[in-house]
């Protein structure tokens, strides 16, 4: 249960940073557009003062800039309360927060993650073996149940010494021996004994099934975070496309914009879908390194980077 307990904040804390480095992400990502944006904004002023667009113009990118403006507050609140989880999850204060600065680009995958694993892997868990251990226990008490319904037989062994005078008691043949034994059995008991046998017996049975279900379920996690990791693959693929493609879609537009061939419609969407496209890579990174700690989770932690002997300090 230690372990289990240990394994759980370990990942908790992995799982804080990258959050964290999520976080930074995006709200990088969002200053970057609104820098993007806010020097749209003052070319097309300009390019107003000279009479070749509208107002209506100005003020369409002027509303952009403000939306994207909007976003920013929460994101920053968000990144605050990551660092006061990240000090609590290392036993600090909010006002002590860890010193180091998590970005998700730092954070690196493995290099080879596996796609299938042995059985013997799972078995590894913290909740399997205290799942395990439950039944060894449930085991035990039913021979102590059963131990009780039997006679119960005591023998005692006394030596000592006699002698009709006390200058006798050292002379030999002055020993003696005295060995008594007694047995008691419960004759009536309404049947009180065998029906704990019986309740030892179906706890076992208990035991049993809820470690069944434990291994089941282990099976499934790790079945499922596999998963999860082949799909997170392919979605940071689609994704970091996307993005290229946006952003290229802006480039393209930007020159018109500097050219004087505005088309105020396209130019919002383009603004509007790479600041999308960007997030989207940015989660999709941080949901693929979210699922190699479940994966390490779901495994049992890094047992095969400590002797199996130890314990956690």
């Amino acid at each position: 249960q230690r372990e289990g307990v240990y394994l759980t904040l370990a990942s908790s804390i992995a799982l804080a940073a990258i959050e964290e480095g999520r976080l930074r992400g995006q709200i990088a990502a969002t200053r970057r557009v609104l820098d993007l944006q806010v020097e749209v904004l003052r070319l097309l002023k300009r390019q107003r003062e000279q009479g070749q667009i509208a107002q209506t113009d100005v003020a369409a990118q002027e509303t952009a800039v403000a939306q994207t403006r909007l976003l920013l507050p929460p994101l920053e609140k968000q990144l605050a309360q990551q660092r006061h989880l990240l000090s609590f999850l290392t036993g600090r204060v909010p006002s002590d927060a860890p010193q180091q600065i998590f970005d998700l680009a730092a954070f690196r995958m493995p290099r080879r993650l596996p796609l299938s694993l042995p059985a013997d892997l799972v078995r590894q868990r913290p909740d399997i073996r205290a799942a395990e251990a439950n039944l060894h226990a449930s085991s035990a008490l039913i021979g102590v149940a059963i131990a009780n319904r039997l006679p119960q037989i005591a023998l005692t062994a006394n030596a000592g010494a006699a002698a009709a005078k006390f200058a006798q008691l050292a002379a030999p043949g002055a020993g003696l021996w005295m060995i008594a034994g007694n047995a008691a059995q419960t004759i009536f008991d309404a049947g009180t004994l065998e029906n704990k046998q019986r309740a030892a017996e179906h706890a076992a049975d208990q035991s049993l099934a809820q470690y069944r279900s434990t291994v089941l379920a282990a099976f499934q996690n790790v079945a499922d975070v596999l998963r999860a990791l082949q799909a997170g693959t392919r979605s940071i693929s689609a994704a970091t496309e996307a993005e290229r493609s946006a952003a290229q879609s802006l480039a393209l537009i930007r020159k018109q914009v500097d050219q004087g061939q505005v088309s105020v419609p396209l130019l919002l969407a383009a603004q509007q879908a790479y600041l999308q496209t960007s997030l989207a890579r940015l989660d999709a990174q941080a949901a693929q390194l979210a699922n190699t700690v479940a994966l390490f989770q779901a495994l049992g932690g890094g047992w095969w980077n400590r002797d199996a002997h130890k314990t956690p300090a």
